[in-house]
């Protein structure tokens, strides 16, 4: 579905959970460690566009979200 990094991105930064969770299964583990310290770096830090902010906070949510079910699941 997603053939490029700038597609990535769109997806994780789209506010749309089954986007973000579709791109972020594709990303490998080291691949999904600098994602979430780059998100967790545009809702911390100053200088992003206050619509980023609400896009990162978005992705981050539909992560952690994600990750939970995972942890849960008993496969």
């Amino acid at each position: 579905e997603f053939t490029s990094p700038e597609e990535i991105w769109d997806a994780i930064l789209s506010r749309e959970a089954a986007r973000i969770r579709s791109a972020w299964k594709l990303l490998d583990p080291k691949e999904r460690d600098y994602l979430l310290a780059h998100l967790e770096r545009m809702v911390s830090e100053d200088g992003w566009h206050p619509e980023q902010v609400i896009s990162a906070r978005c992705a981050l949510e539909a992560i952690r979200a994600l990750s939970a079910g995972d942890q849960n699941d008993p496969q």
